[in-house]
């Protein structure tokens, strides 16, 4: 598990593991293959399209775990790393963290899924605005981005899949009605 530290951000280290550029590969040619089975796009605009939303995938899991990390300051138990792993963002706390309460938890856990929403809400309104724009990549772009972040970032973050922020909420309201 080699990574890079890419920099901070609030004192939080922002790094990538090399699966992260196999997951960017996979995330291109599948989006690629969308904007060319979908859209009917010729192959090199298939592929541009596609590797074009590979930055825009990763933007909005940034945005959403920065949400997290700013709900975590605010509580007073801050993020420690944001790390881009294969298809998506994890983020790790410090690992001698006290004993929170389950509240503090749930707030942290919904910190990111606001910020997917606001911005599926922004990305939807480019949806509008550029579906009358000639060439359709501008359109396709924003409604990807729109749907990745509605759908996978703020949707999908209250799924119980073991990592997701809705495995959190479970987690902790169960403890707090215990």
């Amino acid at each position: 598990m080699r990574k890079v530290t890419l920099g901070q951000i609030w004192g939080i280290t922002i790094s990538a593991e090399a699966s992260a550029l196999i997951g960017s590969l996979f995330l291109w040619l599948g989006q690629s293959a969308l904007a060319y089975w979908l859209l009917r796009a010729p192959l090199n605009e298939a592929l541009l399209a596609g590797f074009l939303a590979v930055p825009l995938f990763w933007l909005g899991d940034f945005l959403h775990q920065l949400g997290h990390a700013w709900v975590a300051r605010r509580v007073g138990y801050p993020m420690k790393e944001i790390r881009f792993r294969g298809f998506l963002i994890v983020t790790f706390y410090p690992r001698h963290e006290p004993k929170l309460p389950a509240r503090t938890h749930i707030k942290r856990a919904l910190g990111g899924p606001p910020v997917s929403l606001l911005i599926g809400i922004l990305a939807f309104g480019l949806v509008l605005l550029a579906r009358n724009i000639p060439n359709g990549m501008v359109w396709w772009l924003s409604l990807l981005f729109f749907l990745q972040n509605f759908f996978i970032f703020f949707l999908g973050a209250f799924l119980p899949l073991g990592f997701t922020d809705g495995s959190t909420l479970l987690k902790y309201m169960r403890q707090r009605n215990k």
